[in-house]
């Protein structure tokens, strides 16, 4: 039997809890972590609709990207449709989780990860590394620390084992210290492996290249502005693309942030990208992009959209006893003429 905390905890294995903002509320939102699961609803945002698409699919748990509580809630009256929602999943009694700026952040299998798979781009790197790096210490008989450092290199491998930590051994009186050198989004699955072994572990300084925000890599071979930006609409199915004026250079070097990403402009440009892909940019911010390189705003949810199927997908391929579905309910709020 699998139950939502089955899910959870999966899904915090691939985006862990550490990577989210400060002002973010990702987690479970609504409902019962020890329930059954039954079947899974992913979707961006969690509508009225999509709470009553999961019901007609027999679906108990949707899994979101943006979380539909930000703030407190004081009353459900129903007046606003953020207490409609959460009101109609209990009565109907279907789990909310969301899994927001933690699956922004992540190198593998993230936000962004699926944003550079689709435009095609090689050699990619997080843009505006934020995580931290730690390191623990711990000591074990002589003899032992060989076994432990493997336990070590293989929990903090991550769930899909691309994932490396450093880990030496040193002769110590009465055994061996091993230390390891990791992302801190991998303390946990480390705590685990040392199976209650006394620890000690410092934050490093520096900044882990596995999480953060945004992402910036190369295309294959350089494109013109133009050529890029049609080609930018048709691989990620936008209406329309709002953007800076060109400047008569091959567009090679592409970074990217799906969502509101105007805060990384300053690390594109100094990162010599060509052009900055985002969304949510307001007009006096095009100016900041001072000739240096193009701003292309494609829109939030059209920049973040793929994230549906990138959560059906990582759902499905690690649960088989249930159905996982994305979303046929078009939540984007905003239309074009």
């Amino acid at each position: 039997m699998t139950r939502i905390h089955d899910v959870m905890q999966y899904l915090e294995a691939v985006a862990p809890p550490v990577y989210q903002a400060d002002y973010d509320n990702s987690g479970l939102l609504v409902g019962d972590a020890g329930q059954e699961v039954q079947q899974v609803l992913c979707c961006l945002d969690c509508t009225e609709a999509v709470v009553e698409e999961a019901a007609a699919k027999g679906c108990n748990l949707i899994v979101a990207h943006h979380p539909i509580v930000f703030r407190g809630l004081k009353r459900f009256t129903g007046k606003h449709y953020v207490e409609r929602v959460v009101m109609e999943a209990i009565r109907k009694d279907i789990a909310i989780y969301a899994i927001h700026t933690n699956l922004d952040s992540v190198y593998y299998e993230g936000v962004n990860s699926e944003i550079a798979r689709r435009i095609g781009l090689e050699d990619t790197r997080i843009l505006g590394p934020s995580g931290r790096m730690k390191q623990l210490s711990v000591q074990v008989a002589a003899g032992e620390g060989q076994a432990l450092a493997g336990e070590l290199e293989k929990a903090g491998a991550g769930p899909f084992g691309k994932e490396q930590i450093a880990c030496a051994i040193t002769p110590v009186h009465g055994g061996e210290r091993v230390e390891a050198v990791f992302p801190e989004g991998r303390q946990s699955a480390l705590m685990q492996a040392l199976k209650g072994l006394p620890v000690q572990v410092a934050v490093l300084e520096g900044k882990s290249p596995m999480a953060g925000y945004g992402m910036i890599g190369r295309l294959s071979e350089p494109e013109d502005e133009l050529a890029f930006l049609k080609s930018l609409k048709l691989k990620m199915g936008v209406e329309m693309i709002r953007h800076t004026p060109l400047l008569g250079r091959k567009i090679s070097t592409v970074a990217f942030c799906g969502g509101a990403g105007g805060f990384l402009l300053g690390a594109a440009q100094a990162q010599q990208a060509d052009v900055f892909i985002t969304a949510d940019y307001k007009y006096h911010e095009f100016f900041d992009a001072d000739g240096r390189l193009v701003i292309a705003d494609i829109g939030h949810f059209e920049s973040e959209q793929y994230t549906i199927p990138l959560l059906q997908k990582l759902i499905s391929q690690k649960f088989s006893k249930f159905a996982v579905y994305a979303t046929t309910v078009k939540t984007n709020p905003v239309r074009y003429l």
